[in-house]
């Protein structure tokens, strides 16, 4: 993967995926939307897997 993919993933799992499970927690409510704890939760969860690949893959370029 090259560092242009690697910032791009970073910013997605560290800023959009939590800005955007709160959005939908707090917002989806309000508007009457079902199932949004299921779908912020949701993104939560592929937040921190994305976080945890991007770990990996940064302690092996570390390494190399």
């Amino acid at each position: 993967m090259n560092n242009k993919v690697y910032d791009i993933l970073k910013w997605v799992a560290i800023i959009v995926l939590p800005a955007l499970s709160t959005l939908v927690a707090s917002v989806g409510p309000l508007w009457g939307l079902s199932m949004t704890d299921e779908v912020a939760q949701t993104i939560t969860a592929v937040g921190t897997f994305l976080g945890a690949i991007l770990m990996v893959s940064s302690v092996q370029y570390k390494k190399g």
